[in-house]
C-alpha cells in the first residue's frame, strides 16, 4: 500500500463520523437494491411455483398427437421432458346424487405424469397399472357415492354428444352440461366401451378440474408400450430454455408438425419472464430500464453527497498533500480508494442486510400472505445469481460515478487555496445581492439567510438537489404504483360482489328476507336489469369503434347499433349512488333521467394493448332513445327501424332517456360493461316508464359475504324452487390478490425510496450546518439573538422547500410522462397527476427541511463562539 493510501486510511479512521455517515449511506443504497430485487424475484417464484401447483409444471401442451408426430416432439432440442397423457372418455357415474354432474371423466397419465401434474392423494397410492385409478374425494362427499380403496369400478366409457345442430364435435370438461327447452338433459353418451378398474387411492380435487364440468375426474396409469399406432395422445413439453420468441417458435414448430389443437400454458410462462404480446414486453423492459433509472439517481445523490462532503471536509488536509508533493493523479486516486474501502466494507453488509430484511418481512407475513392470496406454496426469500450479481454491479458504478467528480475536484485543488480555505467560498457583490423586497417583508434574518444560502453556492445546490432527487423519486414510484394498479384494472373483470342470484318467482319476497338476514351477508343489492337499442350518431360513437375496419358499413342511416344495458336501482341505493356521482336524486327519480358509466376497458386482439377510453361522446342532458328487438309478428309502430345485420330483426321504440351525470364507477353488482354497451342506471319508476315486459326484463341480488361459500350452502337450504346461483368469489378474490401482492411490492419499493430520501436530506443538512459553524459563531458574535437566529433558519428551511419544489415538481412530471409512455407499449388510457401524492410531497418537503434544520442548529447554538471561530474544517 503507497502512503498516499495510508494517508487515506488513517483519514477516515480519525473521521469516524464522516465515514460511518458513508458507509450507511451506501448499505442503505444495497440494501434497496438488493431488497427490490429479490422482492421481485421472490414473487414471482411464488406465483410460479403456485402456478405448477395448480396447473402443472408445463410450457406448452399438443392435443391428438400420433406416433411420428410424437418422435418428432422427443427430438426436438428444445425439448426437455415429455410427458404423455390421454382424455380416455366419460361414464355414468352410477348412485350419483348430484344431478348437475352425472359423469365421471376418466384421464390417464404416464410416469412423469404423475410427477409434473398436481395430484395430491388424499389416501392409497398412485396407479402403476392400466387397470388402476385414483378418484377424486368428491365422489364420496358431494355425489355420496360410498367407493372405497380396494372397490371395483365397472364403466362404460365414451364421448359426450349433444344434439344440437349449432355444436360440432365431442363435449369436454369445460363444456357445462347441455339441457333442453324442458329443462331436461339434452345430450348422451356415444361410442361405449366397458372397462373394470380398481380404486387405488383417493385424491383431492384437481386443481386444473374446471368448477362447472360434468364429470368427477379419476386418474389411471398410461404405458406407453400399450398404445396403438392410431391412438392419439396429448403431449405436454418441458422446454429447455425459455426465450422471448416462445410464442412464434412453439406456432411454427405446431405447423411444420400439422399440429393445429394445442395450448401454452400462459401463466408459467409469464411468471418465468415470456409474455406474448410484444407491447407487454416492450412496456415490461421500458419501466423496468425506468425503476433501474430511478433507483441509480437516487443512489448516487446520496452516495455522491456523502463524498463530495468528504471531499470539502479533506480540502485543507489534500492541499497539504499537494505541497509536499502529491501529483494531481494521487490526490484523484486518493478519493477512489476512499470509494474502494467503502465499497468493500458496505456492498457485503447491505447484500446481508437487504436480504436479512426481506427474509424478516416475509417471516412475519407469509402466514398472511397465504391466507389472503389463499395459496398453498409458502413465501420464501429467492436469491437468483443473477439479482446479486446485478445489485453488486450496480453498486460499484453507482459508487464509481458519486466518487468521479469530487475525485476530479480533488485533483484540481491547489496548496495555498486549501490550506487558505479560500476554493468553497468565492464571492462577488453581484453573487450575494438579493432583493430588497425580502428584508421588507420578510425582515433582516430572511435577507441574511438568503446571502448565506448564495454564499455557499455549492453546498446550497448539494442540498437542493438531494432535495428535487428525493421528490422526484418519491412521485416517480408513487405515479408508478398507481400505474401499475391502473393497468392492472385494464385486463380484470373486476367483479365488485361475491354472489349473484337470479329472482323473479312467486315466493320471492319471503325467499330475499330468509337470505338478507342471514349474519354472514355484508352487503347486498336489488337491480333489476334489461338488454335494450340505442342507434347513436357516428360521430359520437367511441372513438376506437370508429376506427375498425368497415365500420362505414356497420351503420344504419348513419347510426350505430349500441346495446345498453339498463339497470334500476332501488330508491335507497340509488339516493346513495347519485350522490356519488353527483347527480339529482329527485331528477333520477321523477324524470327520464339516467347515470351513464361511459368508461370501457377492452383488450386488443391485434396488437395485445389494453385499452380505456369512452363508451360514448355525449353531453349531459343529451337524450338517448330506446328500442326493444321485435319479430315480425309483433305489433309494428311508425317507429320501427329495420337493420341491415340481420333482414328478420326490427326495433321498436320504448321511449326516451336523458343522461343525468357520467361516471367511471359502478354500483354494486353491475359489471363493466364492453366496448359498444353502455350501462344505464336508472330509477324503479323511470324503468317502469318503459313498459319491459317480464320476459324482458330479469331482477337479480348481489351479494358480498364474509364466507361466500357458507352463504351460498345457506341460500340452497333455504330456497324452496332452484334459483340461479352463481358464486364469483374466487373471480374477485383473484383480482383482490393480484391488487394486494403488487400493493406489497410497491408501497414496500416506496418505503425504502421514503427512507433513502429522507436520510439523504438529513446527511446533506446536518453537515453542512456543521460545517458553518464559524459562519454562525460571527453572526452571533456581531449580535444576533437566539430568536433572530431561529427565525434566519426557518426562512432558510423555506427557501430550500421553494427551491427543490420549483426544480423537483416539473422534473417529477418529466418523470411520469417517461413511464406513462412505457406503460402506454401496453395499456392505453389518460395521463394523471397523483395531486394527493404531491400535496403530501409539498408538506413533507418543508416538514423534513425544518427538522433538519432545527436538529443540526440546535446543536450549534450550545457551541461557545470563542471555540467556533477557532474551529477549522479537517
Amino acid at each position: 500500500m503507497n502512503i498516499v493510501n495510508k494517508v487515506t486510511i488513517r483519514h477516515l479512521k480519525e473521521n469516524k463520523r464522516r465515514t460511518l455517515v458513508t458507509i450507511i449511506g451506501v448499505i442503505i443504497s444495497v440494501a434497496m437494491l438488493t431488497g427490490v430485487s429479490t422482492i421481485g424475484v421472490s414473487f414471482m417464484d411464488l406465483l410460479k411455483r403456485q402456478t405448477i401447483a395448480d396447473k402443472g409444471e408445463w410450457h406448452v401442451l399438443y392435443r391428438d398427437v400420433n406416433p411420428e408426430q410424437l418422435e418428432a416432439i422427443q427430438k426436438d432440442e428444445q425439448t426437455k421432458k415429455v410427458i404423455l397423457s390421454k382424455d380416455i372418455g366419460y361414464a355414468y357415474l352410477e348412485g350419483s346424487q348430484d344431478e348437475y354432474r352425472p359423469y365421471v371423466f376418466l384421464k390417464s397419465y404416464d410416469k412423469e405424469g404423475f410427477q409434473h401434474f398436481p395430484i395430491e392423494l388424499s389416501s392409497g397410492r398412485l396407479p402403476k397399472k392400466e387397470n388402476e385409478v385414483v378418484i377424486s374425494e368428491e365422489i364420496v362427499t358431494e355425489a355420496l357415492v360410498n367407493y372405497k380403496i380396494g372397490s371395483s369400478m365397472k364403466l362404460e366409457i365414451g364421448k359426450r354428444e349433444a344434439p344440437q345442430s349449432e355444436i360440432t364435435g365431442p363435449l369436454q370438461q369445460d363444456s357445462a352440461l347441455n339441457y333442453d327447452e324442458n329443462g331436461e338433459v339434452s345430450e348422451q353418451l356415444v361410442d361405449l366401451q366397458a372397462k373394470e378398474f380398481t380404486i387405488v387411492g383417493i385424491m383431492k380435487r384437481p386443481k386444473w378440474e374446471i368448477p362447472w364440468s360434468p364429470g368427477y375426474t379419476i386418474i389411471s396409469y398410461l404405458n406407453e408400450n400399450s398404445i396403438g399406432k392410431d391412438e392419439p395422445l396429448n403431449v405436454s413439453v418441458v422446454s429447455k430454455k425459455l426465450t422471448g420468441s416462445f410464442y412464434k417458435d412453439t406456432e411454427k414448430f405446431a405447423q411444420s408438425l400439422g399440429i393445429s389443437d394445442y395450448e401454452v400454458n400462459i401463466e408459467l410462462l409469464r411468471y418465468s419472464g415470456v409474455v406474448k404480446s410484444d407491447g407487454m414486453r416492450q412496456a415490461l423492459y421500458s419501466v423496468t430500464a425506468v425503476i433501474m433509472a430511478i433507483i441509480l439517481i437516487g443512489s448516487v445523490s446520496l452516495i455522491y453527497n456523502a463524498f463530495a462532503i468528504s471531499v470539502s471536509e479533506r480540502s485543507r488536509h489534500l492541499g497539504m498533500m499537494a505541497s509536499v508533493g502529491a501529483t494531481k493523479q494521487q490526490k484523484r486516486n486518493s478519493v477512489f480508494f476512499e470509494g474502494m474501502v467503502i465499497g468493500l466494507i458496505s456492498i457485503p453488509i447491505g447484500i446481508l442486510a437487504g436480504l436479512g430484511g426481506i427474509a424478516i418481512t416475509f417471516m412475519f407475513i407469509n402466514s398472511l400472505i397465504q391466507n389472503v392470496f389463499s395459496v398453498t406454496v409458502p413465501l420464501k426469500v429467492t436469491v437468483t445469481p443473477g439479482s446479486l450479481i446485478a445489485a453488486v454491479i450496480v453498486s460499484v458504478i453507482t459508487i464509481f460515478i458519486s466518487c468521479f467528480l469530487p475525485a476530479i475536484k480533488a485533483s484540481r485543488i491547489s496548496a495555498i487555496d486549501a490550506i487558505r480555505q479560500t476554493a468553497d467560498v468565492k464571492l462577488t457583490g453581484k453573487a450575494v445581492k438579493t432583493s430588497r423586497l425580502v428584508r421588507k417583508i420578510f425582515g433582516i434574518e430572511a435577507e441574511i439567510g438568503l446571502k448565506n444560502l448564495k454564499r455557499h453556492k455549492r453546498r446550497y445546490k448539494a442540498t437542493i438537489f438531494s432535495l428535487v432527487i428525493s421528490i422526484v423519486l418519491f412521485l416517480s414510484v408513487s405515479f408508478f404504483t398507481d400505474n401499475l394498479k391502473k393497468a392492472l384494472s385494464l385486463q380484470q373483470e373486476r367483479v365488485n360482489y361475491d354472489i349473484q342470484v337470479g329472482l323473479g318467482y312467486e315466493d320471492d319476497e319471503q325467499f330475499l328476507r330468509n337470505i338478507i338476514k342471514t349474519e354472514e351477508i355484508t352487503d347486498y343489492n336489488l337491480i333489476t336489469e334489461s338488454t335494450l337499442v340505442s342507434m347513436v350518431e357516428a360521430d359520437k360513437v367511441a372513438d376506437p369503434i370508429r376506427e375498425w375496419d368497415g365500420f362505414e358499413d356497420m351503420l344504419v342511416d348513419g347510426k350505430y347499433h349500441y346495446n345498453i344495458r339498463l339497470h334500476a336501482l332501488k330508491d335507497e341505493k340509488l339516493q346513495a349512488y347519485a350522490k356519488q356521482a353527483g347527480a339529482s336524486f329527485d331528477d333520477l327519480k321523477n324524470g327520464s333521467f339516467a347515470i351513464l358509466h361511459d368508461t370501457v376497458q377492452f383488450g386488443d386482439a391485434g396488437t395485445g394493448k389494453y385499452t380505456e377510453t369512452k363508451a360514448i361522446h355525449l353531453k349531459e342532458g343529451e337524450e338517448l332513445e330506446l328500442f326493444r328487438p321485435i319479430d315480425d309478428e309483433t305489433n309494428e309502430t311508425d317507429e320501427e327501424v329495420e337493420t341491415e345485420e340481420t333482414e328478420e330483426e326490427k326495433l321498436q321504440s320504448v321511449g326516451k332517456i336523458k343522461v343525468a351525470k357520467f361516471t367511471d364507477q359502478v354500483p354494486m353488482g353491475i359489471k363493466h360493461a364492453e366496448l359498444g354497451e353502455l350501462n344505464m342506471i336508472v330509477s324503479e319508476s323511470t324503468f317502469k316508464q318503459f313498459g319491459l315486459s317480464e320476459e324482458e326484463s330479469t331482477p337479480y341480488l348481489y351479494l358480498n359475504s364474509t364466507d361466500p361459500v357458507k352463504t351460498q350452502k345457506k341460500i340452497e337450504e333455504v330456497q324452496r324452487i332452484k334459483h340461479f346461483i352463481a358464486n364469483h368469489y374466487q373471480e374477485k378474490q383473484r383480482d383482490e390478490q393480484l391488487i394486494l401482492i403488487l400493493s406489497v411490492f410497491t408501497y414496500g419499493f416506496i418505503s425504502l425510496i421514503t427512507i433513502i430520501s429522507i436520510a439523504n436530506i438529513l446527511n446533506t443538512i446536518s453537515t453542512s450546518v456543521s460545517l458553518r459553524k464559524r459562519e454562525f459563531a460571527m453572526l452571533k458574535s456581531v449580535g444576533m439573538t437566539p430568536k433572530g437566529f431561529s427565525r434566519m433558519i426557518h426562512y432558510e428551511s423555506i427557501f430550500y422547500g421553494i427551491k427543490a419544489l420549483l426544480y423537483g415538481l416539473p422534473l417529477s412530471f418529466v418523470a411520469m410522462y417517461c413511464i406513462y409512455y412505457a406503460l402506454g407499449h401496453a395499456f392505453s388510457y389518460d395521463f394523471f397527476l397523483p395531486w394527493l401524492s404531491i400535496l403530501y410531497v409539498v408538506i413533507a418537503v418543508f416538514v423534513i427541511v425544518g427538522i433538519s434544520m432545527m436538529y443540526s442548529s440546535s446543536k450549534v447554538k450550545k457551541e461557545n463562539i470563542i471555540d467556533a471561530l477557532k474551529q477549522e474544517n479537517m
